[in-house]
């Protein structure tokens, strides 16, 4: 495991596009999943600790920001190549056993990863209803033993802001997580 922060891409930027499977063979795209008060892009995978650490808590206000209009998916950019915790079979059963009710989907070239500019796990991209870019970075203070207990306080400000309309107030900090696993051929040189 290496631990990276978030590239922490600039406010106002894009969504870009998106089409890729579900492990029950359903595609989703950005369009498909966009919500009418906006839409979180969470880079995530099964075996990083960081994101297991929040996976419960996050599945549960994922649901709750779903219901209040936000879209949520889920991409996991790893390579099942080489790591097989993150084959897609694997990937249903974890969203099943910390009850994510969101789309978890395969980036199985990794280009959406790169159109991001994500580079941890778990990563963070909150876009407003015009899919600009509002918030980027973490979800709280929590990491596995650190002893700051899990509350996703600093992602669910910035969504409620964002389901009323608002501008986020909360400064914004980088995500911390597990490096993305690249494939040799697609590792970038350097995310910034």
């Amino acid at each position: 495991m290496v631990a990276v922060n978030s590239a922490m891409v600039p406010l106002g930027t894009e969504a870009p596009p998106f089409e890729l499977p579900a492990p029950d063979g359903t595609t989703w795209t950005l369009d498909s999943v966009a919500g009418p008060r906006g839409t979180l892009v969470a880079f995530l995978c099964n075996h990083c600790p960081f994101v297991r650490h929040i996976a419960v808590p996050f599945g549960a206000a994922a649901a709750r920001w779903r219901a209040q209009g936000l879209g949520v998916i889920g991409i996991n950019s790893n390579d099942s190549d080489a790591y097989p915790d993150e084959l897609p079979e694997r990937m249903a059963e974890q969203a099943t056993t910390w009850r994510w009710s969101f789309p978890y989907v395969s980036d199985p070239e990794q280009t959406t990863a790169l159109a991001y500019r994500a580079a941890c796990t778990p990563d963070f991209f909150l876009f407003d209803p015009t899919r600009r870019l509002v918030y980027r970075g973490r979800f709280d203070a929590a990491r596995p033993n650190n002893g700051v207990p899990v509350t996703g306080d600093e992602l669910e400000a910035a969504v409620a802001s964002v389901i009323a309309g608002e501008e986020i107030e909360i400064g914004q900090l980088p995500s911390i997580g597990c490096n993305i696993k690249w494939k040799p051929e697609t590792q970038p040189r350097k995310i910034t």
